[in-house]
């Protein structure tokens, strides 16, 4: 008896689990034009997929859009895409989670795709590339070489192989989305999802997927100067924090190079005529000698900080047990 329920529980268990869920997340604000649409595509491309339409205080009918086409909607009245993106990954169960913007910009038929390496096990974020395939005119001039810029960067500080770091349209799993706690409020929140996921070694995979402008009568919230600007300071403050031994060791190498070129006129005065006669520029190099050496230890001490605080996160990560999908 006890021999024969074993054997049916181990005949039954493959069959009784579950598929892992999918919720698809979509942050939308004044997108009444393209929302119902984005809906039905995903609904179709992910059939055992949830819905959900994160409205952020939308003034117009993309709210009631959304709810029609099926979708569960709801309201963070917070403004901003980063404080959307911190209440889905909160708010939302569910073992993998498609992120997508509501203007019907990214190919719904590529969210399978975007999702396989991470049913797989072979990724924990997945990126659909806009830079392989997409459409002449989806693109901003400046937008372009400002992706280009910010990723160069980061691929040169993780030692990663980033070609599109501003996408929205993103798949990550259930370890991600509850382990990374999202700060930032507006645009910048990819930038922030990118160097988190670097910072905490978590596989990213970017998959090429076509990228279309946007419809007529749906308008970009996107403003280049400020965005801009918002995505570099995030940039400024991530790089201080998560790699502050390339950071404060870069700023150490400028200012020692910057001492030796002001202490090599006193220093070639003091061997030729055994006196100093630009004292200035002797005092100037002392100091900036100094705070190079400042600069270094800094990045020495908050980097063996960094290390104890991931092998503390590590540990706890392992303790914490993991949940199951909605």
């Amino acid at each position: 008896m006890h021999r024969e329920t074993l054997q049916s529980s181990a005949t039954e268990t493959p069959t009784a689990r579950s598929a892992p869920s999918v919720a698809v997340l979509v942050p939308c604000y004044q997108e009444e034009h393209t929302v119902a649409k984005v809906v039905s595509d995903f609904q179709r491309a992910l059939p055992g997929a949830r819905v959900y339409v994160y409205d952020n205080n939308s003034t117009d009918a993309t709210a009631a859009r959304a709810r029609s086409a099926g979708a569960i909607v709801r309201r963070e009245k917070r403004q901003g895409k980063g404080f959307v993106v911190a209440s889905m990954f909160e708010d939302i169960d569910a073992d993998i989670y498609v992120m997508v913007d509501g203007d019907d910009t990214y190919d719904a038929a590529s969210a399978p795709q975007l999702i396989a390496p991470l049913l797989s096990g072979d990724a924990d974020m997945t990126v659909g590339s806009r830079v392989v395939e997409s459409q002449g005119s989806a693109f901003r001039p400046m937008h372009v070489g400002g992706n280009q810029l910010v990723s160069r960067i980061i691929n040169a500080i993780f030692g990663s192989n980033i070609r599109d770091l501003f996408s929205g349209y993103r798949g990550v799993t259930r370890e991600v989305a509850k382990s990374i706690p999202v700060l930032a409020r507006g645009f910048d929140v990819e930038t922030e999802l990118t160097l988190q996921s670097l910072y905490r070694q978590f596989v990213i995979v970017e998959i090429p997927t076509p990228y279309r402008a946007r419809p007529e009568g749906s308008h970009s919230k996107l403003r280049t100067i400020p965005d801009g600007f918002r995505v570099l300071l995030r940039l400024f403050l991530m790089l201080q924090a998560y790699k502050p031994l390339a950071f404060f060791g870069l700023i150490g190498i400028a200012l020692a190079l910057g001492s030796l070129v002001s202490g090599l006129r006193p220093v070639l005065e003091y061997v030729e005529y055994r006196y100093v006669y630009t004292v200035p520029r002797a005092v100037l190099a002392a100091a900036l000698a100094v705070m190079a050496l400042m600069s270094g230890g800094i990045g020495i001490i908050l980097h063996s900080t960094n290390f104890r605080l991931q092998e503390i996160e590590k540990v706890l990560v392992k303790r914490t047990p993991k949940g199951t999908g909605s």
